[in-house]
């Protein structure tokens, strides 16, 4: 059963680790976004591209979600006492993918590939892709005007208030020909629990990727839970953007594609008001700790992804 999952961060990170741990080898694509991409040092960074790569490959940091465990900082420490700039925390083992990836794009090499070599590279076995080999940028329009995301988010940690986003390039972009070919034969499609505004909504901005989507089983995971996120900025941008954060305003937001939707315990009340919406809802503990409770949720996310697929009264 092939399966695409959608991710960007931790969250989907973490839930693309259950499925690795779900499916056969062979059965998982996860398509990144990478409008959080930007230039840095001279050097590419794609935080949300590295965070999927390393989680799938036992290498991320335990406690931040993102970066590499057992990092070390020799590198930063040198560039602080020369004046430079230290305000995005480049450790030196992450130091070597960025540079490595530089090197790579300055050959010639599209986005795609560079990601699979890294990927190999490091021992991981699903597909990961970018969503597209060309430049797409998140765009945070603020109280304090419109700021590059990683300004926005780790310059001036989300503390400017959002008013709306825009994704420069993206009617320009193209999905890359990897994407395509995992949607095309994918009966189930996967929106893992990211931030949906500025990690999925990038992805299914890219012109041509939510016409892939249609006549396919597409379940989400809900980033909220209990009124907030468990990593990052998106109960704050709810609640700025003038909406609740709660599981309901994530489900209404991509109504229009989804088949399923997964929520936590916590937000157990909210299930009969996604149901009217004419989705599929699944409740289930949604919160990933370990390796077994990542593999738990993903068991849960393809239970239902197949019993709406087979039109069963219950997942």
């Amino acid at each position: 059963m092939k399966v695409v999952a959608l991710a960007g961060g931790v969250g989907g990170a973490r839930l693309a680790d259950g499925l690795r741990r779900q499916l056969p080898t062979g059965e998982l694509t996860v398509v990144v976004n990478t409008a959080d991409d930007f230039e840095h040092l001279g050097l590419r960074i794609s935080p949300d591209l590295d965070t999927v790569t390393y989680t799938l490959a036992g290498l991320e940091n335990p406690e931040t979600g993102w970066g590499r465990a057992d990092e070390t900082w020799s590198f930063l420490e040198a560039l602080e006492r020369l004046g430079g700039p230290t305000w995005f925390r480049l450790g030196d083992r992450d130091l070597a993918v960025h540079m490595e990836r530089t090197a790579l794009l300055a050959s010639g090499l599209p986005l795609s590939e560079v990601t699979r070599r890294i990927a190999a590279g490091l021992g991981v076995r699903p597909a990961v892709l970018p969503m597209s080999d060309d430049p797409v940028r998140t765009v945070v329009c603020t109280d304090a005007g419109e700021l590059p995301f990683q300004e926005y988010f780790v310059a001036r940690r989300c503390q400017p208030v959002v008013r709306s986003f825009r994704f420069e390039g993206v009617e320009a972009a193209r999905p890359t020909s990897g994407v395509v070919e995992a949607l095309i034969p994918a009966p189930i499609v996967i929106l893992g629990p990211s931030n949906p505004w500025v990690s999925l909504d990038p992805i299914l901005a890219v012109p041509g990727v939510r016409e892939l989507l249609h006549g396919k089983t597409v379940v989400g995971v809900s980033p909220l839970v209990g009124g907030r996120a468990l990593k990052g900025p998106a109960a704050k941008m709810a609640l700025e953007l003038g909406l609740p954060a709660t599981p309901l305003t994530v489900a209404a937001h991509f109504h229009s594609i989804l088949s399923g939707f997964v929520v936590d315990q916590v937000d157990a009340s909210l299930a009969d008001s996604i149901e009217r919406m004419g989705v599929r809802t699944l409740v289930t503990n949604t919160i990933m700790r370990d390796g077994d409770s990542r593999a738990a949720l993903a068991s849960d996310v393809l239970r239902l992804a197949e019993a709406v697929a087979a039109g069963s009264a219950s997942p």
